[in-house]
């Protein structure tokens, strides 16, 4: 499939309402990083789905009117078949893979196919990122990894994770990247509160030195990062995010409602399907479609609508832009690699098809 043929089907599917936009699916629970705040390493599963379970599963995504992929984990490079599944999934879905730094410069022939690398950088400082990862040399090789990716052409970008521990670090590390011309996004602390929940894929464990405790300074942030985007493209992370994170933390109140499995949804390794990985599984990735538009889908979502336990950003994202208005809103602002796609491609399926006015008024 050429790239403009991959960009329509996905503008398409973007202009299409009721759909699901946003697939993660944490290939693999096997994780090489012992990081602090997480809890994936010490309950390793080894059960995965085949290759061809994957595609499978894939083209049952494309069917509902997914856009956009993420592969993560764990760690999805520990693979041995990852060079395949990122391929087939490049072909339909913009698609991002993540990596902890330690891996991807190993496996540049198999990133070629990806829209966007995101490589887990927490800190400047050596000595406290590979205390957070848990590994010594980590950002060493994370460094050398962006260099490598950066060098071959292949779009890399870095998404460190906010928490109290480099709270006061993260402008100096955006500004670091963006000198280098690699984009950031963010992640934001967060740990799954409940050990009862039979929960789809647990990752993070309460750590009380990562808990933002200085709220005005994670407000403060958010401003200054408003304030950097105007001078940089390069910031993968909407406006309306950053308002919605400043306004619980200064105000301690949600502006959204979570949209799970409703714009997005979560599939684990063994192929099993959430709302969000603090859900409990509801399908399995081959029945997807055939349950999506049921009455008990309806009513889990109603349920996840009053849903306040986590702050994982990308899933408020998707509750905030989730729509075909979020997607036109998406092209003219900044989130992650589906900012960069449609970016690229939108000017010329808008002019083809007629609709730049709709975008220009968005």
């Amino acid at each position: 499939m050429t790239t403009m043929e991959k960009a329509r089907g996905i503008i398409v599917r973007s202009l299409t309402p009721n759909r699901p936009y946003h697939a993660q699916w944490m290939l693999t629970r096997r994780c090489n990083y012992r990081c602090r705040g997480c809890n994936v390493w010490q309950e390793q599963d080894t059960k995965e789905l085949s290759t061809r379970e994957i595609k499978k599963g894939l083209d049952a995504l494309k069917e509902l009117g997914v856009i956009e992929i993420v592969l993560s984990g764990g760690n999805p490079l520990l693979r041995e078949d990852i060079d395949e599944i990122i391929e087939y999934s490049s072909r339909s879905f913009i698609t991002t893979v993540y990596d902890n730094g330690s891996m991807a410069a190993q496996k540049i022939e198999a990133l070629r196919h990806a829209d966007l690398v995101a490589i887990s950088i927490d800190s400047l400082d050596a000595r406290k990122n590979d205390y957070i990862r848990g590994v010594p040399g980590a950002l060493k090789k994370a460094m050398h990894a962006i260099e490598k990716l950066s060098r071959e052409g292949i779009r890399v970008g870095v998404a460190p994770t906010i928490s109290q521990l480099n709270l006061h670090e993260i402008i100096d590390i955006t500004n670091h990247f963006l000198a280098m011309k690699i984009p950031v996004w963010y992640s934001l602390y967060s740990f799954d509160p409940s050990k009862e929940v039979d929960q789809l894929f647990k990752i993070g464990k309460q750590n009380d030195e990562f808990v933002i405790t200085d709220r005005k300074a994670m407000a403060n942030l958010c401003n200054s990062l408003v304030a950097l985007k105007r001078k940089s493209g390069q910031i993968l992370i909407t406006d309306k995010i950053l308002e919605a994170v400043k306004t619980l933390y200064s105000e301690n109140r949600r502006t959204w409602r979570c949209h799970a499995l409703q714009n997005f949804l979560i599939i684990d390794n063994r192929g099993r399907v959430a709302g969000c990985h603090l859900q409990d599984p509801v399908a399995r990735i081959d029945d997807l479609p055939y349950f999506w538009n049921s009455e008990r889908f309806d009513g889990l979502r109603h349920r996840y609508s009053n849903c306040t336990r986590c702050t994982y950003l990308c899933y408020i994202f998707y509750s905030l832009h989730g729509s075909v208005l979020g997607n036109l809103q998406v092209a003219s602002d900044r989130w992650r690699s589906a900012a960069l796609f449609l970016r690229r491609n939108w000017h010329k399926f808008s002019d083809s098809a007629g609709l730049k006015s709709i975008s220009q008024s968005s």
